[in-house]
């Protein structure tokens, strides 16, 4: 459904200190593979932070931010893959 990548994932968390944490968690367990962002746009705000990993792009929004964007209403066409949280 885009020319810019396979998968779009949409997240996000309560704070900006959240958003952070999840996003440094993502960098920390994609390096692990050997496999680094081409680039990150938003961290020193945090309300909404975009991680370009080519054919995988991350939006982290903080909860606020992700209501008000509403991101998700650009790609209802597209299929959705829930991903359940582990605990």
């Amino acid at each position: 459904m885009s020319v810019i990548a396979e998968y779009f994932v949409i997240c996000s968390g309560a704070s900006t200190t959240q958003v952070r944490a999840i996003v440094e968690a993502i960098k920390e367990n994609f390096s692990k593979n050997r496999i680094r962002p081409i680039g990150i746009e938003g961290l020193n705000y945090s309300h909404w932070v975009l991680m370009d990993y080519g054919d995988v792009i991350m939006h982290v929004f903080e909860d606020e931010t992700r209501e008000y964007y509403q991101l998700e209403k650009l790609w209802l066409d597209a299929p959705r893959i829930n991903v359940e949280e582990k605990g």
